[in-house]
């Protein structure tokens, strides 16, 4: 099989874990309609996907790690899968919550696995690109949910599209199966030392290779769905062409100027410069009192910023299991970054109004690019302490 049909195979994996979001978000509404005495409980429906790959992310790359990437995409739609099922019946809430917290560790399957599977899969010269397009499936999901999504659930109900979500995971998950290669038989990790969870994060974040991508992706995932959610107040009356617009400006740098310069530059300095220029296109955004084309210029450079995220950790890890560590930690940072965003710099806004909150993502945006200045001189330290250790 091409690798490129693999590797598209794998992106609409991805699709589908995005879609594990999109589907609610587009559907909040239907299903404020259904349960209307879940009051403010409600809002878990969505944010218990984002907790558990918080909670779980490190595990979860542990245990890509060890099953295999092919094991636990698969085996992560199935999941999914039935979870979407379960939901379409809209059950209780608490049913209803409860396979929302089941499908948050299938979502946490598929965003490790999948990243992992494409930088495995793609040849050197191709593996740029692949990780760019991989980076765009959340975008894609949404913009393309937001597109038919509301036309299916006033055909079919809600029900209709939660149905449609678990056939299309179903049918992703065949399709995986008839074309991704045998899984090797793993190798078994010798034991690994007993250390507590905080210890164990402490050292993979300390892993200036392994948790580089995550560090960065941190400060991208805080403002990306914030600004989205909160341009309204950022923006004075923007236009109404504008919130879709701006995904689909991201997507647009990310497929052309990121995966050309990923031909010719390292994906740190990409992402360096990204931040860079998201920092000054803030500083435009308040000089020109929040005009429309300086947040899409924001977006443009978050577009090198998302290119690039993903690309960096084959850049810097070899070993397939290192990998997915490192999927894992951006799994589990980018869940942080999209549950402590909004909430603030909602705060922001309401204490100080426009200013403070763009200036806190102009120091975001400074600090992304800082930490991966940091892990790069880091890595060059233990690259000169491991030579002067053969030399001696």
């Amino acid at each position: 099989m091409p690798p490129i049909i693999v590797i598209l195979a794998i992106w609409a994996a991805g699709l589908g874990a995005s879609a594990q979001y999109a589907k609610l978000a587009v559907g909040f509404d239907a299903l404020a309609a259904i349960y209307t005495d879940a009051g403010a409980a409600l809002g878990f429906a969505v944010s218990l996907l984002s907790l558990l790959g918080l909670v779980f992310g490190l595990s979860g790359g542990r245990l890509v790690g060890r099953i295999g990437p092919k094991r636990a995409l698969v085996g992560g739609l199935v999941l999914g899968a039935a979870m979407s099922a379960i939901q379409a019946l809209l059950p209780p809430l608490p049913v209803f919550l409860l396979a929302r917290t089941v499908e948050g560790l299938s979502h946490l399957a598929l965003v490790v696995a999948a990243p992992t599977l494409i930088a495995e899969t793609a040849p050197p010269r191709l593996r740029p690109a692949a990780m760019t397009l991989w980076s765009t499936f959340f975008s894609v999901a949404f913009a393309a949910l937001a597109w038919f999504g509301p036309h299916l659930i006033a055909a079919r109900g809600l029900g209709g599209l939660l149905w449609a979500h678990a056939g299309y995971a179903l049918l992703i998950a065949l399709v995986l199966m008839a074309i991704l290669p045998k899984p090797e038989r793993m190798t078994p990790l010798p034991p690994a030392p007993r250390r507590s969870a905080l210890r164990q994060h402490l050292a993979l974040y300390g892993d200036p290779f392994v948790s580089a991508a995550g560090w960065g992706w941190t400060f991208y995932t805080f403002t990306f769905v914030s600004v989205l959610t909160l341009l309204p107040r950022l923006s004075p009356d923007p236009p109404a062409w504008l919130p879709a617009l701006l995904p689909l400006a991201a997507i647009a740098a990310s497929l052309s100027l990121g995966v050309g310069l990923l031909s010719r530059f390292s994906a740190v300095r990409i992402s360096v410069t990204g931040f860079a220029l998201s920092a000054l296109a803030t500083l435009a955004i308040l000089g020109s009192g929040g005009a429309a084309w300086a947040v899409i210029v924001l977006f443009l450079c978050l577009g090198l910023v998302q290119a690039a995220g993903f690309a960096a950790v084959p850049e810097l890890v070899s070993d397939p299991r290192d990998r997915a560590m490192a999927n894992g930690a951006i799994a589990q940072t980018g869940n942080l970054g999209n549950l402590t965003g909004t909430p603030v710099l909602l705060a922001l806004l309401s204490v100080g109004g426009t200013t403070p909150a763009i200036l806190a993502l102009t120091a975001c945006y400074l600090a992304g690019g800082a930490a991966h200045v940091i892990m790069a001189r880091r890595r060059a330290l233990r690259r000169q302490e491991a030579s002067a250790s053969r030399a001696t």
